[in-house]
């Protein structure tokens, strides 16, 4: 990848210190198993099938999120955003973070504060509070940030990469799902304005972690805390979800169209004729013909492209 930094702005590429970041996307990435990208690649595969399959997850993507969760999630998100960016200012001359210091590009906080606004009100910040699941992952970013700040490394990499990649379907989910006004009101963190190309910003990040100078020990440890970021990500879920149990609040249809409300048949997933198709174990011909039964109904063709833009954000994931 051919990396250049040029004072004239160019129709592609970031801003970092003053000067444009220009990224040919083009270019292939020669990687190794041993670059810190690969590395977290492969050694947060499991967490990160854990976190997928979390309830709170599958209802999001099935487009099944209550108003008053997605609140809350968003004010969780707020602490978590707020924490990390206050521990990546205060590291940003660090030799380790230095190089993936981009608060115009990635820094969430305001934006969440907007979202936080639209959904409580101008007095949002008296409204919202640290919760008992977000605590213990707020605490140990500013453990992390005080005390080691190499693994601030992993914690950036967990969030930022991620809201690049699936969080980009989650953002057209909540906003189907919560009837949110099209321009954008309530979804602002899902939305970074200072990144042309989201494909070719990843491509500079990863690259910025690949060149970072650390034996194999400090990114073993980088992978261990990016596991326990995961962790700290599903108690947030897991307390959501035992909240909805108590809510009560009509969820709105799967957020996918009339057509996907229509084949879910009151609500039923595994009504769906491409969910059958996605979870028949060992029957690849039977997935295929489903699949294509699919494409030749426009009704269907809303819920099947959905469902692969949802595993293609995740395998985006997984390839960063």
């Amino acid at each position: 990848m051919e990396t250049k930094v040029t004072s004239k702005p160019k129709s592609n590429g970031v801003m970092n210190g003053g000067a444009r970041i220009v990224v040919d996307d083009d270019d292939d990435e020669v990687l190794s198993p041993t670059d810190l990208s690969e590395m977290l690649a492969e050694g947060t595969k499991d967490a990160h099938d854990r976190a997928e399959n979390c309830q709170f997850v599958k209802d999001f993507l099935r487009g099944r999120i209550k108003r008053e969760l997605f609140k809350r999630g968003t004010a969780a998100l707020y602490f978590v955003y707020s924490a990390m960016e206050e521990e990546i200012e205060k590291n940003k001359d660090h030799p380790q973070i230095a190089p993936i210091y981009f608060p115009a590009e990635l820094h969430r906080r305001e934006a969440l504060g907007e979202d936080l606004e639209y959904f409580y009100g101008e007095d949002w910040q008296t409204q919202i509070s640290l919760s008992a699941g977000t605590k213990p992952y707020v605490d140990r970013i500013h453990e992390v940030g005080e005390q080691d700040p190499v693994l601030l490394v992993a914690h950036s990499y967990t969030r930022y990469m991620g809201d690049l990649s699936g969080g980009q379907i989650l953002k057209k989910v909540a906003q189907r799902a919560l009837k949110l006004p099209s321009t954008g009101e309530g979804i602002n963190f899902y939305q970074f304005e200072g990144i042309h190309s989201h494909k070719g910003f990843k491509q500079l990040y990863r690259s910025r972690m690949n060149e970072l100078e650390m034996d194999t020990e400090t990114k073993e440890r980088i992978v261990e805390e990016s596991n326990k970021a995961f962790g700290f990500n599903m108690m947030v879920f897991t307390e959501l979800e035992e909240i909805g149990k108590t809510i009560k609040e009509e969820v709105q249809d799967a957020g996918l169209g009339h057509s996907h409300a229509e084949i879910m048949e009151g609500g039923d997933i595994n009504k769906c004729p491409y969910y059958a198709a996605k979870m028949a174990s060992g029957n690849t011909t039977y997935a295929c013909q489903l699949a294509m039964m699919l494409l030749r109904h426009p009704p269907c063709q809303v819920a099947l492209a959905a469902w692969v833009a949802v595993l293609a954000g995740f395998t985006a994931w997984y390839l960063l």
